[in-house]
């Protein structure tokens, strides 16, 4: 049955597929109206501009391959899905806008070194420069928006190659406007200015997606307000090994809760659920949030454990055969404390004495010289034939009976 969770995944995809295919649908038409614009127009620039919108084409289909691959559903080879190909495509996408960067730093250094190259453009490129800039901005920003709305920094990234795009366009106006004016050298200055921030920009998503992939944890203000509401849960006594990841714009958070060992292991799951709860609704983001829910501090690895469950239960069944309390045995439940064990006695009240409980332990736990073996507590239940029907033990009957 698809979960909550897999309908945020398919929209989430939904949403990249399209914003992405709506870009390489502009990226195409502006690349085929800007080459034949610059070769009818004389303009260089324009031309490589149009050149600069077909690689944006590549870009397009890199983040379509991501999307599709990075939201499959986890498999056996991949049990914590696919979502570093997201991470590892914004790498290429900075790689990308780095590569365009310094592409326009060349040709703008070596026009500035020789201002012969540059051409006189005719009137026909400014339309086609101006149309490039409003449509690949409005671009920017429906992509931009659809980035920050899914948590993707693959898109985010692909807006800011669109928007690469548009300040190149914004150079091929300042080019034809300065060569009107007799400053070309102004244009070739503002190339190398925006090719800066484009490269700056690049960098800066190669290395937030280098973080990701070595498993770089949030910021340790964000880690402390998680520790905070980690300890405003009830029941909670404390918390350890809080550790956090980011993955393809997700945060995962895994986590070790301290709680009573007295209550029971129901219990203990519904307050690791609270918790669980509570960081989702906190972080905002985060796609998985494992909690382990301890009823102990942490001991020391050559620190003896006590046996499990049935060996003990089958210990205490040849420990106890003389005793005939035995056969009012209902349920044994177990207490573990480090090497310890608290054993929980539920008696049918049954031909036994309420007022001698004490005496009744004091037997049991003489009878049974077990090392591991800390206490034992009884604790007397109604008649079968008066009980009410939230008084019932169960069918479970962990000790055997002689």
């Amino acid at each position: 049955m698809p979960t909550d969770e897999n309908h945020a995944t398919d929209h989430s995809r939904s949403l990249k597929t399209r914003v992405t295919l709506v870009g390489a649908l502009v990226n195409l038409l502006l690349a085929g109206i800007k080459i034949v614009i610059g070769v009818i127009g004389h303009s260089q620039a324009l031309v490589a501009d149009g050149v600069h919108s077909l690689s944006d084409l590549l870009s397009d289909a890199l983040v379509l391959f991501a999307t599709h691959f990075g939201s499959k559903a986890p498999d056996a080879e991949h049990p914590y899905g696919h979502a570093r190909f997201e991470t590892a495509a914004t790498v290429v996408i900075g790689v990308i806008l780095l590569l365009v960067a310094a592409g326009f730093i060349h040709d703008a250094v070596f026009r500035l070194l020789d201002p012969g190259r540059l051409q006189m453009p005719e009137w026909i490129v400014l339309p086609a420069a101006l149309l490039s800039v409003l449509a690949k901005e409005g671009l920017y920003q429906y992509t931009i928006r659809t980035g920050r709305r899914v948590g993707s920094a693959l898109i985010e990234a692909n807006a800011w190659h669109h928007r690469s795009d548009a300040l190149s366009s914004l150079i091929v106006i300042g080019a034809f406007l300065g060569t009107l004016a007799g400053y070309a050298w102004l244009d070739a200055m503002a190339a190398i200015i925006v090719a800066t921030m484009v490269g700056v920009m690049g960098g800066q998503f190669i290395w937030q997606s280098f973080r990701e992939l070595v498993d770089t944890g949030i910021s340790l203000e964000r880690v402390e307000e998680l520790s905070r509401v980690i300890d405003s849960v009830e029941e909670v006594r404390s918390h350890h090994d809080l550790r956090t990841r980011l993955m393809a714009g997700k945060v995962l958070v895994d986590v070790h809760i301290l709680v009573s060992p007295w209550i029971s292991a129901s219990e203990g799951h519904r307050i690791g659920e609270e918790v669980r709860r509570r960081l989702i609704l906190q972080t905002g983001q985060a796609s998985r949030v494992m909690v382990h829910v301890d009823t102990q501090a942490a001991i020391d690895a050559a620190t003896p454990l006590a046996p499990l469950r049935q060996t003990i239960l089958t210990e205490l069944h040849i420990a106890w055969r003389d005793l005939p309390e035995t056969d009012n045995i209902e349920r044994t439940i177990l207490h573990y404390e480090s090497s310890q064990v608290r054993v929980e006695l539920h008696l049918c009240a049954d031909g036994l004495d309420a007022t001698r409980l004490d005496e009744l332990e004091q037997r049991f736990e003489t009878a049974a010289t077990l090392p591991y073996l800390d206490a034992v507590h009884c604790l007397l239940l109604p008649s079968p034939s008066v009980r009410g029907p939230f008084q019932s033990p169960g069918d479970e009957r962990l000790l055997t009976k002689r």
